[in-house]
């Protein structure tokens, strides 16, 4: 089981969400944490849950003076979302988020950007690493990030977390072979998210077409088109995913990717975790192009 108590209750390090519009009008929200850096890091929460839990370390980045942080809510999460647990088609978190980089590019022209995210967040990092989108950022971080059910990274059942319905996900998978599409609003995943941590603003569900979305899908294809700079960390007891299983999958497919196991973390104790932050700031200063200003 993961280690909820591991992140905070309160988070006084937050800061005031803010909101940028998507391309089909929707205003999504986001925590900015600034910095008088050229590197600008987007970090993408988990599955099930909201950008609060990352403010801690965002935080943390932008007190270095190595990166200002931007903290989206995905679309179907957090306070106030149009449907929670679900989008309007799959692949449009992947939209949101080149929305998302099109935005910083126009107010910071010359910033380095990098796109991160944790667990699920990690997945859809890949998934947009992989995807046919003309707007890339100059680098990705990958924290404890989710491949595929199936990946040999997986423990069982996510470590009690996430509880696919696989017979539904199969159906759904062969209707959508068919362009049927009519049901992709049923129920795919829930997830456990214990009685005492939960606040009213968690997801329990996700949707197919969401579930769908947060994947990397095909993510060996995905990680070979990694050809910028990139960074994965990962805690040796990591309670949902074989650590040291990220190694040979990154040397064979991305091989780009500086993977590094932090001994004796766990899944979420990988965002509160203070090496966490050093190997971030360490590798943030080495990046090609970055200037501190």
């Amino acid at each position: 089981m993961l280690n909820f108590d591991s992140i905070p209750e309160n988070f006084p390090n937050a800061t005031a969400p803010t909101t940028f519009t998507a391309r089909d009008g929707t205003a999504l929200p986001y925590r900015y944490y600034p910095a008088n850096a050229s590197a600008i890091l987007i970090l993408l929460h988990g599955s099930g849950t909201h950008s609060l839990y990352l403010s801690d370390l965002a935080a943390g980045i932008a007190a270095s003076g190595m990166a200002s942080v931007y903290t989206p809510g995905l679309r179907g999460h957090g306070d106030h979302p149009k449907r929670r647990g679900d989008i309007d088609y799959i692949g449009q978190l992947e939209d949101d988020i080149a929305d998302l980089i099109a935005k910083i590019r126009h107010d910071n022209p010359e910033a380095t950007i990098i796109l991160g995210g944790h667990s699920s967040g990690g997945g859809l990092a890949i998934r947009f690493a992989g995807s046919p989108t003309s707007i890339r950022p100059d680098g990705y971080l990958f924290l404890a990030p989710f491949l595929q059910y199936n990946a040999p990274t997986m423990r069982p059942k996510s470590g009690g977390w996430a509880y696919p319905k696989y017979t539904k996900i199969i159906l759904l998978s062969l209707l959508n072979r068919l362009c049927i599409t009519i049901f992709n609003s049923v129920t795919a995943i829930t997830f456990n998210l214990p009685l005492n941590r939960r606040t009213g603003n968690e997801t329990l569900s996700y949707s197919y077409r969401l579930m769908k979305s947060i994947s990397p899908g095909d993510y060996r294809k995905a990680l070979q088109q990694i050809c910028e700079p990139a960074l994965l960390l990962v805690g040796s007891e990591d309670e949902a995913f074989y650590a040291k299983k990220f190694i040979p999958i990154f040397e064979k497919f991305a091989p780009r990717v500086k993977v590094i196991v932090i001994p004796g973390v766990g899944h979420l104790d990988l965002v509160q975790e203070r090496y966490t932050l050093q190997n971030i700031v360490i590798w943030l200063s080495k990046l090609p192009g970055y200037t501190r200003e």
